[in-house]
């Protein structure tokens, strides 16, 4: 959530920061709301003085009566004016926390995917003789992945990993894990449920909750998205001296990809539940682009172990979620896209 203070003092950063992230979201009604609930919490504040005034001098005054008028009077400005000061909290909160975190003045504006900036390619592409197969034709013919099956159990956008690809993947996690931890990296495994307050602390509801979040209303729990979800909440309301605190975390994550409109719909990609490993630091504010591009450099590190062509991608402030102040990805070459 983006400090009101730094709105109040920043008003057209804020809706230009907005528009460059295609978040609609009415930053004069916002502030008009802010200044309402100040006004309420002062004047509640008055009725509260004077209660407590009025508490005093039921001791010593002798005609308690008027006295117990004007307290009587008291409450029921008081309920009033809370009452209202409860209902404009609550469209003010819902209204701040579609604000979007302000990007770094440096990051590419754009509207879509299309004007995000390759700034690098790593590694060489190879060339063919022939027409090389899709990656799930192979692998259904090595009995690798099973969706037909998973289709039938679970429903489409699901599968079943088998044989090699299993091992492939604990190959991988355990690639990963092995070289973070020897960089210091704490290993977690989180939960794959949140509470509502700390998933909708990570910043991510407003942006997806219809679209692309799993709720379970009866136990009021989301699933995760990510992994970083859990890690960032699970730290919530402590003070951390020592940084940064750096942790590599494994878990599943459960996403609808409602918005994905067909893109790579067949095969693996855009399923709902996957798995990934993630690293995640809890930093000053000062130093997070510093670790930020510690993150990136170790990513290309693990790219490079896989001897995988790639190239780092800058994202535009269109194409990047409402928390992220700055963003890049690593898109891997392979033969049949």
């Amino acid at each position: 959530m983006i400090d009101i203070k730094f709105i109040r003092e920043n008003p057209e950063k804020a809706k230009e920061n907005s528009r460059n992230k295609n978040v609609k979201v009415d930053i004069d009604k916002l502030l008009k709301l802010d200044a309402e609930k100040r006004d309420l919490l002062i004047a509640l504040e008055d009725l509260r003085a004077k209660k407590n005034q009025a508490n005093k001098e039921m001791n010593v005054v002798k005609n308690r009566g008027k006295i117990i008028l004007q307290m009587q009077e008291l409450d029921r400005n008081n309920d009033l004016v809370e009452s209202k000061f409860k209902k404009i909290s609550k469209e003010f909160n819902e209204l701040l926390l579609q604000v979007p975190n302000i990007c770094f003045d440096d990051v590419p504006v754009g509207k879509t995917d299309k004007d995000n900036i390759v700034i690098r390619e790593i590694g060489d592409k190879p060339r063919f003789s022939f027409k090389p197969k899709d990656y799930l034709e192979i692998a259904e013919n090595l009995d690798w992945i099973d969706i037909e099956r998973a289709a039938k159990v679970s429903g489409t956008r699901f599968n079943y990993l088998k044989n090699e690809a299993v091992l492939l993947e604990f190959g991988l996690i355990d690639l990963a894990f092995n070289l973070l931890i020897k960089r210091g990296f704490v290993p977690i495994i989180t939960p794959i449920m949140m509470k509502s307050e700390m998933a909708r602390g990570m910043g991510y509801l407003e942006q997806t909750e219809e679209r692309e979040a799993y709720y379970l209303p009866k136990d009021n729990l989301y699933l995760a998205g990510t992994t970083e979800q859990p890690i960032g909440a699970m730290h919530s309301k402590e003070i951390l001296e020592d940084l940064p605190k750096r942790y590599v975390g494994f878990s599943s994550w459960f996403r609808r990809e409602a918005g994905s409109y067909g893109k790579d719909t067949k095969g693996i990609f855009r399923v709902h539940q996957f798995d990934g490993v993630e690293m995640f630091s809890f930093c000053h504010p000062e130093k997070s682009r510093e670790e930020h591009k510690l993150f990136l450099s170790l990513e290309e590190e693990l790219m490079k172990l896989l001897k995988i062509p790639y190239q780092v991608v800058r994202i535009c402030t269109g194409d990047m979620g409402y928390p992220a102040a700055d963003k890049y990805d690593i898109e891997s070459w392979f033969p049949s896209q």
